[in-house]
C-alpha cells in the first residue's frame, strides 16, 4: 500500500531556488510567484565550484580566501533577495562551495525542502555537460519534486502565473499511477483541468493488446476516486513519437505545466541526448515538474532502478 503523499509536494511551505550567476530571471519569477501563492519561505541557494578571491600571506604566497569568496558570492545574490523581499516573500540566501548539483541535493536533504525550482539553458551541440548535467543530477536524485523552467518557456506574467491546465505523461507501469495522482492533486490545488497522455510508439503497436478506449479508461482509473470528483480530467492515447506528441499536446491544450516521472534512461539515450525528458525540457513552452525515482520510492513505488532502466517507457529520459 502506497504511503500518503506529502502535503508539501502539492502545497510547499519551503521552496528552494537553485540560482546561477548571472541569475535566470524568468525562473526566479516563477519561484517568487509560487512563494507568494503558497505563502512559502524561499531559499535562494547558490553553489560555486572555485573561490574567485585570492589573498597573499606574509610570505607572499597567494592562496584562496574562502571567507572572502563566500562573502563575494553572497553579495552577488543580493539583487535576487531584494527582488523577493519587494514581492513580499520571506527569503534566505545560502551560498556554499562545491559542485552545484551535489550541494543542491545535500542541502535539500538537510533542510525540509518541499520543492526545488531551477532554470536551465539549452545546451549547444557538445554542451550537455556544461549546463545540463546539473539539472539532470538534481531531477534524478532529488527528494522533492523539481520544477524546471526551460529555455523556451513563455513568461508567466501574462497569465499571472496561473495554472489552468496540467498535462501528465503516463505509461502503464506502477509509477505512472503515482504521477497521475500527483498531477490530479496539482490540478485540484489550482482548480485546473487535467490531461493524461499516453503515446504508443511505432515499435510497440504490434504488442498492444488493449483498445485505445480501454487504455483511456485504465488511465483515468489511476486518478484517486476522491480526486476524480473534484477535477475535470481527460485521457488522450495517440500513436507516434512521445516527445513530439507531448510537445504538440502541451501547445494545443495550452498546458501551463507538464508533469513527468524522471525514471532511469538508457546509456544510449544519455549519450545521444535523445531521452524524452531532456527533449521536453529543452523545447517545452511551459514549466515541467519532475518526480524522481527517490520521490516515487518514498511514496511507495516498488519499481526498482533495474526495471526502470529496462522499460523503454517514454517517461524515461535524460537532461
Amino acid at each position: 500500500m502506497a504511503a500518503p503523499m506529502k502535503t508539501g509536494w502539492i502545497k510547499p511551505a519551503t521552496i528552494l531556488f537553485a540560482a546561477e550567476i548571472p541569475a535566470n530571471e524568468r525562473a526566479l519569477a516563477f519561484a517568487i510567484a509560487q512563494a507568494v501563492e503558497f505563502d512559502a519561505d524561499l531559499i535562494l541557494f547558490h553553489a560555486y565550484e572555485k573561490p574567485a578571491v585570492t589573498a597573499t600571506d606574509e610570505s607572499g604566497v597567494r592562496y584562496y580566501d574562502y571567507a572572502a569568496a563566500a562573502h563575494s558570492e553572497k553579495s552577488r545574490m543580493d539583487p535576487l533577495a531584494r527582488h523577493a523581499l519587494e514581492s513580499g516573500v520571506r527569503c534566505e540566501v545560502v551560498v556554499r562551495p562545491g559542485r552545484p548539483a551535489d550541494q543542491i541535493l545535500a542541502f535539500a536533504r538537510e533542510r525540509v525542502v518541499d520543492r526545488i525550482v531551477m532554470g536551465t539553458h539549452s545546451p549547444g551541440p557538445i554542451g550537455k555537460l556544461l549546463v545540463g548535467s546539473v539539472a539532470e543530477a538534481v531531477l534524478r536524485s532529488a527528494t522533492a519534486p523539481v520544477y524546471i523552467v526551460g529555455p523556451d518557456v513563455v513568461d508567466g506574467h501574462d497569465r499571472n502565473f496561473a495554472i489552468r491546465t496540467v498535462l501528465a505523461a503516463i505509461s502503464l507501469h506502477e509509477a505512472s499511477s503515482m504521477v497521475a495522482a500527483f498531477a490530479a492533486e496539482l490540478a485540484a490545488q489550482h482548480h485546473a483541468r487535467l490531461i493524461l497522455q499516453h503515446v504508443i510508439r511505432p515499435q510497440d503497436r504490434a504488442q498492444a493488446t488493449a483498445s485505445i478506449d480501454q487504455i483511456e479508461i485504465d488511465m483515468l482509473s489511476m486518478i484517486p476516486e476522491e480526486m476524480s470528483e473534484k477535477i475535470s480530467a481527460q485521457a488522450i492515447v495517440v500513436p507516434g513519437d512521445p516527445t513530439e506528441e507531448m510537445l504538440y499536446q502541451s501547445r494545443a491544450q495550452h498546458a501551463d505545466l507538464i508533469v513527468l516521472g524522471a525514471q532511469g534512461a538508457s546509456a544510449f539515450a544519455a549519450a545521444t541526448r535523445q531521452g524524452v525528458v531532456y527533449k521536453v525540457l529543452a523545447h517545452s513552452q511551459c514549466p515541467v515538474m519532475t518526480l524522481s525515482p527517490l520521490v516515487l520510492a518514498e511514496w511507495g513505488s516498488k519499481d526498482d532502478g533495474e526495471k526502470a532502466r529496462s522499460s523503454e517507457t517514454y517517461t524515461a529520459g535524460v537532461f
